[in-house]
């Protein structure tokens, strides 16, 4: 059974969320502030985290930065807050996911399963996708620029996968959302562009002037033809 650490500090919130992951059979474990979640993280070791941003004791952004220092833990964040800033500051801190109050309790478990679906390992035969010196090793979730191991968050990796099986195809925001999430909720598209600022941070040697995944102006993304 995958545990999902819930950080939320407000109660009713809490029932509510807990009672729907559970019943999607989930293990639920509960942290009211952010020094006890990354206590909890630590001890328990969770699946996945879904983090309000608001908390107590520890700004949920400051115990994002902290787990992502420790660990690639998927982590979905879940909060009030309606300021861009925030959720595309949370995005480059490596979170995977976010969902904002009020939410559906429904679209939150989707969007929990979705990102538990982009970070479990494969049980089926080994896919390798190799796109010039890019090398990703799917099951394992194991990514190589010409032999130097990159380091990717579920979501980042599946980005990438996305990209790297279909070298040189444009896709847009949208078509790339949907490749992440799985799920045909409405989204923020810009999303994708602090993932891929992400990306290339650690993918390009100079990631203001990229050479493996390119801006396409007014569409999307690709890989590089050759992506060498």
């Amino acid at each position: 059974m995958k545990s999902i650490l819930l950080v939320e500090d407000e109660p009713k919130i809490v029932q509510l969320a807990r009672d729907y992951l559970e019943h999607a059979g989930f293990a639920v474990l509960i942290a009211s502030d952010g020094r006890s979640a990354l206590a909890v993280a630590r001890t328990r070791r969770p699946d996945l985290i879904v983090l309000d941003l608001g908390l107590p004791e520890l700004d949920g952004l400051d115990v994002a930065r902290a787990l992502r220092r420790e660990s690639n833990v998927p982590i979905v964040i879940l909060t009030a807050r309606d300021d861009e800033f925030d959720r595309v500051l949370g995005l480059e801190l490596g979170a995977d996911d976010y969902v904002t109050k009020p939410f559906s309790p429904r679209e939150l478990v989707a969007r929990v399963r979705a990102v538990l679906r982009r970070s479990e390992r494969s049980d089926q035969p080994a896919e390798v996708i190799r796109a010039g010196d890019v090398t990703l090793d799917v099951p394992r979730m194991r990514a190589e620029v010409g032999g130097r191991a990159v380091d990717l968050t579920a979501t980042e990796f599946e980005l990438l996968a996305t990209l790297a099986r279909q070298p040189g195809r444009i896709f847009t925001r949208a078509q790339l959302l949907d490749a992440l999430h799985g799920v045909a909720f409405e989204s923020y598209e810009r999303a994708i562009d602090t993932h891929i600022k992400n990306l290339r941070r650690k993918l390009e040697p100079e990631p203001r002037r990229p050479r493996y995944v390119l801006t396409v102006y007014g569409v999307g993304y690709r890989l590089a033809d050759d992506a060498a």
